[in-house]
């Protein structure tokens, strides 16, 4: 018995033991490093922000916006788009009584970016648009009255110059050579909070389809970004800035680590243009351009997701002078390999027009390439159509769709003259005509590469596709074109 217990004091002195030693080892992983190695590595971090900081700050400018507006009622006012970006009005505002419509000045803030010594400042063009006075602090507190020298609503850039000399401009570094998870800091003015300063990485490079700007090609950050850092700063360690604040993404209107900035090259090709012209000049190809997913490359039996398919080629373009044709896939640009539309779309608009560029195609599995002397891009424009009369439906169970023969009444209505195909009808809900987005009104003009021009030629080429296999449909809506993928039931 006696054995017993001294058997289990033991016992409980050993697990006392073991406990201690595992709390004193947590412990001694939670508290700060006395290696005077890795002590210095977070100095030199530290004084590396710091460095960086006080390099760029004093270039980050804060520009006050002052536009007139017309408000009807105190509960309205006209919305801005770019509200969460801008910065909030500094004062409160005041409404006419009865609701009558009157004038009022409302304020914003945003921020820009001293360019050169003589005043040129760049920033984003929703910074300024519809400004009717604009005025810049500098770092000494005095204020200057600005002019906007141009503005490029498609990139969203914009530059302005205030009367001022000995200015202490940015370094301009090299976006193209930034890499993902590189540390960056990002300096504005948010929510009125003159030069602050946040730290943080970056967390992707190339992205689009962001809708913020015709051309995108953003540069993402989880660096704190907040109303009226727009058209500040972000920079990398060494202090030069590679990206100009545009952006966030954000349910609430506030910063969750997701920002974009328009890398610096880009910005800084537009604003070139801008102080020398006023306006940009781009390239203009003359096609309709659409990224290659995996269902479309099995469909068109392609060995891979790289490049851009032509969807449509404009009559009497360069592209079309030049012999690109409809189902060409575009894989290089004066010898750069093209990934994806973004890319050659923004290769494009940086070419100069009237210069020779050399295009790279894959046509029916074989290479090829073309000279192609690039035109002038013209503000795009927007087609609509008038409402369709219902025509006879001939219904393709297959895809879950119902489709007739496009006639010359038919296409005067939708606007499809002098084209050819099938007019989707009606789209069965849950099908997959409709899981692939068709819509009524929609005119498919091919089947896996096949012309077709009656609900005859369409329901023969789709017999042809066994099930579970993906077609590829060439589909116009309104004035644009792309192709569609459908995986046969």
């Amino acid at each position: 018995m006696i054995k017993t217990k001294k058997s289990y004091l033991f016992l409980i002195l050993f697990l006392i033991a073991g406990m201690t030693s595992g709390l004193l080892k947590a412990r001694a992983r939670f508290e700060p490093s006395q290696d005077p190695q890795v002590q210095q590595l977070i100095i030199d971090l530290s004084k590396a922000f710091e460095a960086a900081a006080a390099k760029i700050s004093p270039s980050v400018v804060p520009i006050f916006a002052e536009q007139i507006v017309q408000v009807q009622s105190p509960f309205g006012g006209p919305e801005d788009p770019f509200k969460d970006f801008f910065g909030e009005d500094f004062f409160k505002q005041f409404f006419g009584e009865g609701g009558k419509p009157e004038k009022q000045i409302q304020h914003s803030l945003g921020s820009g970016v001293i360019v050169s010594k003589d005043g040129y400042i760049l920033t984003n063009n929703h910074v300024v648009a519809g400004a009717e006075k604009l005025t810049v602090a500098l770092s000494d507190k005095k204020t200057y009255q600005a002019k906007v020298i141009g503005t490029d609503p498609q990139t969203d850039v914009a530059v302005i110059k205030i009367s001022a000399g000995n200015l202490l401009a940015a370094n301009l570094g090299d976006s193209d050579k930034v890499k993902v998870g590189e540390w960056v800091i990002a300096v504005g003015n948010p929510f009125q909070l003159m030069h602050t300063v946040t730290a943080g990485i970056i967390s992707a490079k190339g992205r689009s389809m962001v809708g913020l700007a015709d051309f995108e090609d953003f540069v993402q950050t989880d660096a704190s970004i907040n109303p009226g850092n727009s058209g500040g700063a972000l920079a990398d360690l060494e202090g030069n800035v590679i990206g100009i604040n545009t952006a966030i993404t954000s349910p609430s209107g506030g910063n969750i680590g997701i920002g974009f900035a328009i890398p610096i090259n880009m910005a800084r090709q537009v604003m070139d243009q801008l102080i020398a012209k006023g306006k940009v000049i781009r390239g203009y190809l003359g096609v309709t351009l659409q990224n290659i997913d995996d269902n479309l490359a099995k469909a068109l039996k392609l060995k891979s997701t790289e490049g851009a398919i032509v969807a449509e080629v404009a009559a009497n373009g360069p592209a079309a002078k030049a012999g690109i044709q409809q189902g060409d896939i575009i894989i290089e640009f004066n010898g750069q390999k093209i990934s994806d539309n973004t890319q050659i779309r923004n290769l494009v608009a940086q070419s100069k027009p009237q210069t020779q560029a050399k295009v790279g195609l894959l046509r029916k599995g074989t290479k090829m390439e073309v000279t192609v002397e690039l035109g002038e891009l013209q503000k795009e424009r927007t087609g609509k159509h008038q409402e369709k009369e219902k025509p006879e439906e001939q219904p393709t169970n297959k895809l879950g769709l119902s489709a007739q023969t496009l006639t010359p009444n038919i296409a005067q209505q939708l606007g499809y003259d002098k084209d050819h195909g099938v007019v989707v009808t009606d789209v069965v809900a849950g099908s997959p005509a409709d899981d692939a987005g068709l819509q009524k009104a929609d005119l498919i003009k091919e089947v896996n590469r096949i012309e077709i021009r009656t609900v005859q030629d369409f329901n023969r080429e789709i017999t042809k596709v066994k099930k579970g296999s993906t077609v590829a449909l060439l589909v116009r809506r309104g004035p644009n074109q792309s192709y569609v993928t459908i995986q046969v039931q």
